[in-house]
């Protein structure tokens, strides 16, 4: 039998940096089976529209079980999973093609928001047990970030047997007694996130513990 996918995504570097550490992470795990399944990384443009546009031919061409996009946020410690995407784009700089949205719907006449419907408390427990700095976020700003979890959850409702989200990850470096996580950790941490998502029931979501 042929192993089902989970599409993994990470970005592009941006706003002058030359990494970007949620790609470093999906591009680690690209190829990797876990529990069963292959792991598809896949680099996203922080590019507001285009974004959504690969990620679109992304789902179309693995078709996957699971979907996780995934964020760097400079300013969190933790691995943060996030709960809620909102129908906003609010661009606080311009994304790699100079485009800044201000107050402009995701999905015209799209609904409010979309919760995410990852384990997202299993997930968080998982990482927790093994040491995993990790917590739940209400928020996944109004950047391209939001733009492309809002983007993935909308194409998704239409197909409920896909579970779906959007993890935000911290800086990556070299020694724990720095600011930020090394890349070693946020791998298994996401490892761990795969491994939960693939053993919950089809119950559980944003809501449950």
């Amino acid at each position: 039998m042929t192993a089902q996918t989970v599409l993994l995504t990470g970005f592009e570097p941006f706003e002058g940096a030359t990494i970007n550490t949620s790609w470093e992470i999906a591009r680690t795990l690209d190829g990797e089976t876990i529990a069963g399944h292959r792991v598809a990384g896949i680099r996203l443009p922080v590019v507001f529209g285009d974004a959504l546009a690969v990620l679109r031919e992304a789902l179309g061409r693995t078709r996957p079980a699971v979907v996780i996009c995934l964020g760097f946020a400079a300013l969190r410690p933790r691995i943060s999973i996030e709960r809620i995407a909102i129908n906003v784009d609010d661009a606080r700089i311009p994304d790699n093609l100079g485009r800044q949205p201000v107050d402009t719907a995701i999905v015209a006449e799209g609904p409010s928001a979309y919760f995410s419907t990852l384990p997202i408390k299993k997930i968080l427990h998982a990482l927790n047990d093994a040491g995993i700095a990790a917590e739940i976020s209400q928020t996944a700003g109004t950047y391209v970030c939001n733009h492309v979890f809002y983007g993935l959850m909308h194409e998704l409702a239409t197909h409920p047997q896909v579970r779906g989200g959007f993890i935000h990850v911290p800086p990556m470096v070299d020694s724990e007694e720095t600011a930020g996580m090394p890349l070693e950790t946020q791998v298994k941490g996401l490892r761990l996130a795969i491994e939960a998502t693939l053993s919950a029931s089809r119950n559980t979501g944003a809501f449950d513990r």
